[in-house]
């Protein structure tokens, strides 16, 4: 069987992929490795024989896509909080990260590592396989003479210190609960009109009772409420119609309202009372489509350009991204592969169906005009060397610059005829997809030297190493957060969520998704960090 895989590669590659895959669905105490399992699989698969390899080739092929499409992903959050909020959130997850590192440069004089071993550590620690595969890179295109057994070496303190930046930020999420005593659903609540990620839809009929409304518009009243909730058909009288914000109630007009039960309870309070006859149901003049958004000139739009009102009797009033169902505002940026639900008159259905595309079909394709352009603009400013000094100089290589490419062009979305952004689904697939071959390339080029580590003792030295920085760096991150910049604790789980399982065990702490919030919105900014402290690490230290 060995003699088989070192024949055929690609069989040695799939067959970690899947084995590897499996392995990441089981659970223990709640609790799973994921993807990151294949990477576990290709090291025991790597170990077996040295002469078990795939092309290197495969491997950056498979960073640059997984990077290139996250960072497509997360453009325009990362942007928007750079605006709003960047120099205190981004100036602290740097912070916080150079604290670790400087723990981490602790532990190398101490105990007389290598400096591939602890630059590999670092991104262990922090669960970042891109800045692992940055420095791999770096040393790839270094002159040093034992390039091959340095990376061997980053990839083996990569693996080791990997399982306790899991556990040990997991551990330091516990600590912090217990610490600060702190009450989930009350942040919630708070958090709720700045960040809706937690809401459930759902639609009810109210009827006009409160003489305070009686004469005022929806406009004048939202202004004074804040409502997050959108109007769908009205009936005043015996006539049922689109409102819009101009629309001036009647005593005894029902309204259909859309939003979350906490968020109804407010308008029913302003507006008067639940009423049994339910206008979601009336399909006489108007009904109710889901369509799919895969014409890419609506892609990147907001729902207002589009002037829906002014050309069909119709109204968006929720968005399907993904698994959320989200409120359709005004402001709302429409994405490929976007679920709207609208509210129309039957004869107005084709030529919306027309305005968004509405074929499941289309967006499974990819456009490979706008991915092989971004994918090859970020590859190329990966290319270039930046001299720091006439000594020390770097390249953001197949991880920094696909990276940076890919932030730019999330942000943007599309220039003139040119889409840059993926439908969810096909941005997940392709994600997956390289961040496997990824994992699986580098376990089982690395497995042969991990296994040799660990029989000569220094793999003992690395883990504790690595269980000491990892519980170190989250529980300071999280007191310092929490306690002096105030920043709440739910959204600060999202911010130490450097690995999937993380994030998943952080909402299954706090019972909702906000911390899905924190995770998106530093996950740029930490990233690139990562990537550049991990070279900096290497090249300082010795490398």
């Amino acid at each position: 069987m060995i003699s088989l895989f070192q024949a055929n590669p690609l069989l040695l590659l799939f067959t970690v992929a899947a084995i590897g895959y499996w392995v990441g669905t089981i659970k223990v105490r709640g609790t799973s490795l994921g993807v990151a399992a294949v990477l576990f699989v290709g090291l025991g698969f790597g170990a077996l024989d040295p002469n078990m390899q795939v092309s290197e080739t495969i491997i950056f092929m498979g960073l640059a896509i997984f990077v290139y499409t996250v960072a497509l992903q997360s453009g325009h959050a990362f942007f928007t909080n750079l605006r709003s909020r960047g120099l205190r959130d981004i100036g602290f997850v740097i912070s916080m990260l150079a604290l670790s590192a400087c723990a981490t440069v602790g532990v190398h004089f101490l105990l007389g590592f290598n400096a591939a071993t602890t630059a590999g550590l670092f991104s262990g620690i922090t669960t970042n396989t891109p800045a692992l595969a940055g420095l791999i890179d770096l040393i790839t295109n270094s002159e040093a003479s034992n390039r091959t057994d340095l990376s061997k070496l980053a990839v083996v303190g990569y693996s080791l210190g990997y399982p306790m930046g899991v556990i040990g930020v997991m551990i330091a999420i516990k600590l912090g609960e217990r610490l600060f005593r702190v009450n989930y659903r009350r942040e919630a609540e708070s958090l709720q009109h700045q960040y809706p990620i937690q809401q459930s839809l759902d639609t009810i009929t109210i009827k006009v009772t409160q003489p305070e409304a009686v004469g005022k518009s929806l406009r004048d009243l939202n202004t004074d409420q804040r409502w997050r909730v959108i109007f769908g058909r009205m009936k005043s009288e015996d006539n049922v119609f689109l409102p819009n914000w101009d629309t001036v109630l009647k005593l005894g007009d029902l309204l259909t309202v859309v939003g979350a039960p906490h968020e109804h309870e407010r308008v029913i309070l302003a507006l008067g009372e639940v009423s049994g006859i339910k206008l979601a149901d009336d399909r006489s003049l108007y009904d109710t489509r889901r369509m799919f958004v895969s014409n890419p000139e609506v892609a990147g739009e907001k729902i207002t350009s589009l002037n829906i009102p002014e050309r069909f009797s119709a109204l968006i009033t929720r968005i399907q991204r993904g698994d959320m169902d989200l409120l359709a505002h005004g402001s709302t940026i429409l994405e490929l592969g976007d679920q709207v639900r609208v509210v129309t008159r039957r004869q107005d259905i084709p030529g919306l169906q027309k305005l968004f595309g509405d074929s499941y079909e289309r967006l499974s394709h990819i456009n490979l005009l706008s991915f092989g352009l971004g994918m090859a603009l970020g590859l190329v400013l990966g290319m270039i060397t930046f001299q720091l000094s006439p000594e020390l100089g770097f390249r953001l290589g197949f991880a920094g610059g696909p990276l940076i490419i890919g932030l730019i062009l999330g942000y943007l979305r599309r220039t003139g005829p040119i889409v840059w952004t993926l439908s969810y689904s096909t941005n997940l697939t392709l994600r997956q997809f390289g961040l496997i071959l990824l994992l699986a390339g580098i376990g089982i080029n690395s497995g042969h030297t991990f296994l040799t580590t660990l029989q000569g003792g220094d793999g003992g030295y690395i883990f504790l190493a690595g269980t000491i920085v990892s519980i170190l760096t989250a529980l300071t991150t999280l007191t310092l957060g929490h306690k002096v910049l105030k920043i709440p604790f739910t959204m600060l789980l999202g911010m130490v969520s450097n690995q999937p399982a993380i994030l998943d065990f952080s909402m299954d702490q706090c019972g909702n998704k906000l911390p899905m919030v924190g995770f998106t919105l530093m996950m740029p900014i930490a990233l690139i960090t990562k990537i550049l402290v991990v070279q900096l690490l290497f090249l300082l230290l010795g490398g």
